[in-house]
């Protein structure tokens, strides 16, 4: 389950985000994604995901907090090594029925080495000693002896499967030797009652194993719009029985190979989200409750309030990440979810879909004003001057606040830190929908195995150990296309959420919350430059609402509009990369001939928030804080 949870995350899931906006129509001639395994029983495979959920959110994560603070972590390492090792029949057998001879060796010296000095495989030193693993099984089995999956599954506890690999789960368990160590014995009042403690073994090592990514999972399961599909699509490659092809063919792209090492910047305390306190606040325009997380200093210190970028949720990847990195350096931090995130869509919007900047900007500023007030009643001592910090769409969002002058009701922010902002919506929308298309330049009859490569390749590489200096092995075909398909799949999730509240009919399929993969389908087909012309113009039209014209909404989203005010706020940082492909050379020029040279700090790579791993970007983000005025200066 934890691998899937980690192929889920390699593709490169939103915790960035970047700007949409209005350009020409894309081509006609569409991407096919490759087919998952089918999910003809998705209605019940829903019901069971929420089932697993429950379980991992409501008792293993709270009960795992109490059992890692008395088991400490390298006593849990040395459970999840006897009980691997405990298993190691199973994959000398299926090893040896899929012909892997060098595999069914090493594992043989593994389990050797580990049984002897490793203490009945305690501890580890086949690893030290550089014996490789070889894991197997009999789903594995079954599909190299010619069994594909039919159908998708969701198997109570364990997680996601299909029909090869349960039965293969079956026949693992048969294979388990703690079934066979204490024998049965025959009462003539309980017949076939298990003899010892070992029919429990099995379970407490799961949940020892458990306990380790219990965090993760609920993260995951919250920060993602669907979970579920993300993992029933992830799972067709994590138990594909196919070997990816790691040859780069044609020429690399090194904007967009940066921008994938966005997944390396993560937080380093794998305790920290857990520190954080998330609680929610009524936003009176909607009238519904808006969740936010928070992590104070124990006594009054300067507040950064972190924006996400398109689609992002307030527990993503990048998200805690920066929360971490201004909270470890002396300042509070709240993070919100982005105004284009279904959370932030269903409980903080004034209008249904999110398009507008005007009216996104203002629906987030309303929203921070609200929780800002309400920790101050909470926390009366505690907060001193506020930031605000958005990362791509949220940091246009975040200057948009900038060059707006707020009114006596809404919040005013001391400093305005924006982090690979767009200039113009336009060109956003441009790169997401080109490189969503960028596998058409593939020759038709290659495309298809191509594509299937490409998540071959992801798949095998969340299962590896990759750091920031590690070579990614994609050509720029690949990398564009990866990185337009995390904003397209953030995009199918902003229409869906629009659409099951504020149905334009526009789609043809019927939007049902236990059988959505019709509609996934259907919307997949749809750009960003269709989102804006078929949903968006349309909605605001209808309403009235602003100036909802293509040229008008185009305009609200180039920075350019607010150039007089944005030059006149002292208060702006901008932090960004030659090499941002969502910047052109004008978009550069401009940056420069309107923010004084203190305000603004251009680095020659990274991509689009590829280098925030780098220590010297660090840096840059929290010298674009600093000097702030101490909280204690502040009147209030």
């Amino acid at each position: 389950m934890l691998a899937v949870l980690m192929l889920s995350l390699a593709l490169f899931a939103r915790g960035q985000g970047t700007a949409v906006g209005l350009t020409n129509s894309p081509v006609a001639e569409k991407v096919v994604l490759p087919k998952s395994v089918p999910d003809p029983i998705e209605p019940f495979n829903r019901v069971m995901w929420g089932f697993n959920k429950a379980l991992m959110t409501d008792v293993i994560k709270p009960t795992s907090r109490v059992y890692r603070f008395v088991v400490v972590k390298p006593a849990r390492t040395s459970i999840g090594n006897f009980g691997r090792n405990l298993t190691y029949p199973g994959r000398l057998i299926n090893n040896l029925l899929q012909g892997k001879w060098s595999g069914a060796r090493d594992e043989t010296w593994r389990f050797a080495c580990n049984t002897t000095v490793g203490i009945i495989g305690l501890f580890d030193p086949a690893t030290k000693w550089n014996i490789p693993k070889s894991d197997a099984d009999f789903g594995q089995t079954f599909g190299k002896w010619g069994w594909s999956p039919q159908f998708f599954i969701m198997l109570p506890i364990f997680g996601p499967s299909n029909d090869r690999d349960t039965v293969g789960l079956a026949a693992d368990t048969a294979a388990n030797p703690l079934l066979y160590i204490a024998p049965y014995r025959f009462d003539i009042n309980k017949p076939l009652t298990y003899l010892g403690p070992y029919s429990y073994l099995n379970y407490a090592i799961m949940y020892n194993n458990l306990a380790d990514s219990v965090d993760e999972y609920v993260r995951f399961s919250k920060a993602e719009a669907d979970p579920y599909s993300e993992i029933q699509y992830a799972w067709t490659f994590a138990r594909a029985n196919q070997v990816a092809d790691f040859q780069v063919k044609g020429e690399q792209d090194e904007a967009t190979l940066e921008t994938l090492q966005t997944v390396f910047f993560t937080f380093k305390d794998p305790e920290f989200p857990n520190h954080g306190t998330t609680k929610s606040v009524r936003i009176p325009a909607t009238g519904k409750d808006l969740k936010f997380t928070f992590w104070l200093q124990p006594g009054s210190a300067n507040v950064v309030y972190i924006v996400p970028g398109l689609g992002g949720h307030r527990l993503a990847e990048t998200s805690l990440a920066l929360a971490e990195l201004v909270f470890k350096n002396g300042f509070s931090a709240v993070v919100v979810s982005s105004p284009f995130n279904s959370e932030f869509m269903e409980h903080a919007s004034t209008a249904t879909l999110p398009a507008y900047l005007p009216v996104d900007g203002n629906d987030l500023h309303v929203a921070i004003t609200e929780i800002d007030r309400h920790l101050h009643k909470l926390y009366p001592d505690r907060l001193g001057n506020k930031a605000l910090m958005g990362y791509s769409m949220g940091a246009l969002e975040t200057l948009f606040i900038a060059a707006n002058d707020p009114t006596n009701s809404l919040l005013h922010f001391d400093r305005y830190v924006a982090i690979n902002s767009p200039v113009r919506m336009a060109q956003g929308i441009a790169k997401l929908d080109e490189f969503y298309s960028a596998p058409l330049d593939w020759p038709v009859a290659e495309r298809s195995n191509n594509l299937e490569n490409t998540f071959l390749k992801v798949a095998a590489l969340s299962r590896s150990t990759l750091t920031p200096q590690t070579s990614l092995p994609f050509s720029a075909i690949e990398s564009k296309f990866l990185i337009g398909l995390t904003f397209r799949l953030a995009l199918r999730d902003i229409i869906y959420s629009s659409q099951s509240r504020t149905n334009q009919g526009v789609l043809h399929h019927a939007i049902h919350n236990f059988r959505r993969d019709s509609a996934y389908q259907e919307i997949l087909q749809f750009s960003y430059q269709d989102y804006f012309d078929k949903f968006a113009i349309p909605y605001y039209s209808a309403r009235n609402i602003g100036d909802s014209t293509a040229a008008a909404m185009e305009k609200s989203g180039d920075l350019r509009t607010y150039e007089t005010a944005l030059r006149a706020n002292s208060d702006i940082r901008i932090i960004t990369n030659q090499n941002d492909f969502l910047l052109t050379d004008d978009d550069l020029l401009w940056l420069h001939a309107t923010f004084a040279p203190n305000q603004l700090t251009v680095f020659d790579k990274g991509g689009h928030l590829g280098n925030l791993v780098n220590p010297a970007v660090q840096k840059s983000i929290l010298a674009a804080l600093t000097p702030m005025r101490p909280p204690e200066i502040k009147s209030k």
